[in-house]
């Protein structure tokens, strides 16, 4: 029964490094790309010199980084209200931060295309490094917060 638990966290422990050394877990939240679906997690992979990769179960997509004319950060930040409510009156004063990711390319047609990712707090920093690196473009901040946790 140990090794067979051992086993178990050592397998999820392999995926995590192995997402990691590949790129930054992601959800796709949306875009032009109809063969995604909205809400499909997997990881954006950029260790490949000519193309920006997001690998999925349900669906994966190429970019060649050539392609790419936008990269947009983006944050969301919430009060978290029902846990305030519901555990403790002191988690009104902590935010809850999303962080997006938007990817824009010109398709093989021409055609002005967006990839819009939400973005693992603990990866965000290595996937628009590494992005910036590979495509010679700046992100853009959609505000200062944004910059600061981008840069930090």
């Amino acid at each position: 029964m140990r090794i067979f638990i051992a086993l178990i966290i050592l397998s999820a422990t392999s995926a995590y490094i192995t997402a990691r050394e590949a790129g930054g877990r992601v959800e796709y939240v949306g875009g032009t790309i109809a063969q995604i679906p909205a809400g499909c997690q997997g990881v954006a992979q950029t260790l490949d010199e000519q193309f920006f990769v997001f690998y999925s179960r349900g669906a994966s997509w190429r970019v060649p980084y050539e392609s790419i004319n936008l990269l947009e950060y983006g944050q969301s930040v919430n009060r978290r209200v029902a846990a305030a409510v519901l555990i403790s009156p002191l988690f009104i004063l902590s935010k809850a931060r999303q962080h997006f990711l938007t990817v824009g390319y010109v398709d093989e047609d021409g055609k002005q295309q967006a990839l819009v990712f939400k973005v693992n707090k603990a990866d965000i920093r290595l996937v628009l490094a590494t992005l910036e690196a590979r495509t010679g473009r700046q992100v853009q901040f959609q505000d200062e917060e944004a910059r600061k946790a981008g840069r930090g």
